[in-house]
């Protein structure tokens, strides 16, 4: 029997998962623009231990061994082909669009272990660091340097009247207390105007007219969704009016059977991260799998359920904030859960590697 053709766009979290676990029940081809796939909730730590990327990002090679690999961006899709930058024509019998958001990071492991290593080098020179944004990403990590070097200034500008505003306010509140105790000073409800830093006395301005003085700085706010590209193809009307990809409960794109959709780039309602990117991916794993032995196992096929908002955001090596359904707590429990290993271990074991590897 001929194998089945399965082609997935997009090697982060729901793409690596789904590659990885339907390897060997289809003739499946990856395309990614970059050779590796990342840990993205352990990318804030790498800045501060860069030895820490050793670990959080790996090579697609060394968990997709199967099938076949195009290091590449996809440009547009037809009923039964996906064409990429490199002028490649890729055909298919299902395809899952997983290209989550837009971020622009090195082609290779090396350039992007490098790159960590030059962030590292930006932190220790620096006395004081500000960083813009206040969500996850931000106060990730305001709390990691704040933590690993408690001697530097770290400034927190935020647009928001809160950190943090995609969970509750009790998390927000907690959250903005603990930074506090560690020094950290946050600015709320203001911007800043990258064009107004002065380099003469290491000076931004913010949009209230305040003057913060840094010697470096990070912007940690929201990337834009990868689905731009989808605008110029057959699913330019599957896409919701934020960009996202409309599914059903199948997590297929509405009215498409053999087309499916996972991760960030979904209209589902839920919270955008990657415990629930997992699980996108081991759905669709399991209904490519009925699919493709066929024999009317269609109704038989696996339902997504939007997730109830959980989060745990690390707050430095042992300290988090958790939302759970009924409660937030923030302190050593919330980190023992999350903040030593971030997850790192777990999740390289998912893709069937060793938890723990020699560092290089």
């Amino acid at each position: 029997m001929v194998e089945k053709k399965v082609v997935i766009i997009g090697g982060g979290v729901a793409g690596a998962i789904l590659a990885k676990t339907i390897q060997h029940h289809a003739n499946v081809t990856l395309i990614d623009p970059k050779e590796y796939f990342e840990i993205p909730w352990a990318s804030l730590r790498a800045m501060v231990e860069p030895s820490f990327a050793e670990r959080t990002v790996i090579n697609h090679r060394e968990y997709f061994t199967k099938g076949d690999l195009v290091i590449s961006s996809a440009i547009n899709i037809s009923e039964s082909e996906v064409f990429t930058a490199d002028g490649r024509k890729i055909s298919y019998d299902y395809l899952v669009i997983a290209t989550g958001h837009t971020e622009h990071i090195p082609k290779t492991r090396t350039e992007r272990l490098d790159q960590y290593k030059g962030e590292n080098t930006k932190i220790k020179s620096a006395r004081s660091v500000l960083i813009i944004g206040g969500g996850p990403t931000g106060v990730e990590l305001a709390a990691e340097i704040a933590v690993d070097f408690p001697d530097k200034k770290v400034t927190i500008v935020h647009k928001g009247s809160r950190l943090l505003e995609y969970i509750g306010t009790k998390a927000s509140r907690k959250t903005l207390k603990w930074l506090k105790s560690r020094k950290v000073d946050v600015k709320l409800e203001q911007s800043v105007d990258l064009d107004s830093f002065t380099n003469e006395n290491r000076t931004y301005k913010t949009s209230a007219g305040e003057s913060i003085e840094a010697d470096t700085h990070f912007v940690c706010i929201g990337k834009p969704l990868g689905s731009a590209w989808l605008g110029e193809t057959l699913l330019k009307t599957d896409l919701d009016s934020n960009g996202r990809i409309q599914v059903d409960e199948y997590l297929r794109v509405k009215g498409r059977s053999n087309i499916f959709a996972i991760g960030d780039i979904t209209d589902i309602q839920e919270i955008k991260q990657g415990v629930y990117a997992q699980g996108h991916a081991q759905l669709v794993a399991k209904n490519l799998k009925l699919l493709i032995e066929g024999g009317g196992k269609e109704n038989k096929l696996g339902i997504y359920k939007a997730q109830p908002p959980m989060s745990i955001v690390s707050l430095g090596r042992k300290h988090g904030v958790a939302q759970f359904p009924f409660m937030t707590v923030v302190g050593r429990f919330p980190g023992m859960i999350k903040s030593g290993d971030l997850f790192v271990g777990k999740t390289r074991k998912e893709l069937g590697l060793e938890p723990k590897i020699k560092k290089s």
